[in-house]
């Protein structure tokens, strides 16, 4: 046995992002389908170490305990973002689209745990195959899956990181054909109309000063955040993580900051942190899942994927297509929805520019989705999988 302590541990997980982040340009698949860096890096050492441990050669322990700083950092800068200014630009169509969002989680959840009692396993596997890896990705299915391993369920994390990979590919793979047929069935063309585009004042270069700023209103938050979730639980018995009380606590103190102090959040910033949190974060859960925990489960798991993604074709082309107007538009935003719907925001906007780069440009489209998939999308998600990770623990 090779141990690995936590200095270490972070050095390899730092190492193995940036081997991630080379991988993903080199190699067209992984491009293509917007596969997260740490993601990749992370998933070839579980490999490794999933082959060293079966051949009994060594098995190699990790100490991920700089692990939840990042995690609790990265939900903050979430929070963050979360300005009520850019609500208003969206307008009717974001509200819709919003809604579709919760709807959808709460359909996940259903799908993943009514399958998962179907196959004969623990329902909360189906809530990590549900909303927590579909709609929330790779970040809350190394979030919750902690949570939930904490409450005595093993693999919980390694399940949700192979939900979300499946989810990734799956999104990637559904968008463009979707709105092809749209497009071609109801002939469907850019609209002309133009709509006013936020633009966030913040393109000044990072600055020392304003830098240390946003890490003073990030940890604090933090702080805050910590306490609200541990106080949320003893008070309602509801397990209530610290990252979300975090994540939250950031949106109250974010829209507090627009009124009292305009233009001291600077999301430049801001997002710099959490992109580095986040691609740490994921690279220490991906390392450390254990592969072989999970062979028994594989048809389960692929079984639930499957039936995610038919919903939610069916669901986006028959539903939600027509609760946007049926126009141009909205085709835009189905392909938007099918990819963070079963990945994450940056696959909502790879299927999105692939649509757009072939049929023409959607301001709206390109204004909703990112408001609604990097932030908006938890208000619903979070009770909802929280709910019914408390109705089934």
């Amino acid at each position: 046995m090779i141990e690995i302590n936590q200095i270490a541990t972070l050095f390899l997980a730092v190492a193995l992002y940036l081997l991630g982040t080379y991988l993903v340009k080199k190699v067209n698949f992984l491009n293509r389908f917007c596969i997260p860096a740490p993601v990749v890096g992370g998933l070839i050492f579980a490999i490794v170490a999933t082959i060293l441990k079966t051949t009994g050669i060594v098995e190699i322990v990790l100490d991920t305990s700089l692990q939840s700083i990042f995690m609790v950092t990265f939900f903050t800068t979430i929070g963050l973002g979360a300005s009520f200014k850019l609500v208003k630009l969206g307008g009717k169509l974001l509200i819709i689209y919003w809604l579709a969002c919760g709807f959808l989680a709460l359909m996940q959840n259903v799908i993943g745990v009514s399958l998962a009692k179907i196959f004969d396993i623990n329902p909360l596997f189906g809530v990590m195959a549900g909303a927590v890896s579909m709609e929330g990705g790779h970040g809350a299915a190394a979030a919750y899956g902690q949570t939930i391993e904490e409450l005595g369920v093993s693999s919980a994390v390694t399940i949700g990181m192979a939900a979300a990979t499946c989810g990734l590919v799956a999104g990637g793979l559904v968008g463009g054909p979707v709105v092809q047929y749209l497009v071609n069935k109801f002939n469907l063309k850019p609209s002309t109309d133009e709509m006013e585009e936020y633009i966030d004042n913040d393109e000044k270069p990072v600055e020392e000063k304003s830098f240390m700023h946003q890490v003073f209103l990030i940890t604090l938050c933090m702080a805050v955040g910590t306490y609200v979730g541990d106080f949320f639980t003893s008070l309602t018995g509801f397990v209530l993580p610290g990252y979300v009380g975090a994540m939250f606590t950031a949106v109250v103190a974010r829209n507090i900051m627009d009124r009292v102090k305009p233009g001291f959040v600077n999301m430049k910033e801001i997002n710099l942190i959490g992109d580095v949190s986040l691609g740490v974060f994921l690279s220490m859960a991906l390392m450390s899942i254990k592969l072989w925990e999970i062979a028994d489960l594989a048809l389960p798991l692929f079984g639930i994927i499957i039936a995610q993604a038919l919903f939610i074709v069916l669901f986006g082309v028959f539903v939600l297509f027509r609760l946007l107007g049926k126009g141009y538009d909205a085709a835009v935003m189905v392909a938007g929805f099918l990819g963070h719907g079963l990945g994450a925001t940056p696959n909502a906007m790879a299927n999105m520019s692939a649509v757009v780069n072939k049929f023409g440009p959607s301001r709206r489209a390109f204004l909703i989705v990112p408001i609604v998939g990097a932030f908006l999308i938890d208000v619903f998600g979070m009770p909802i999988i929280i709910t019914t990770i408390n109705l089934f623990k």
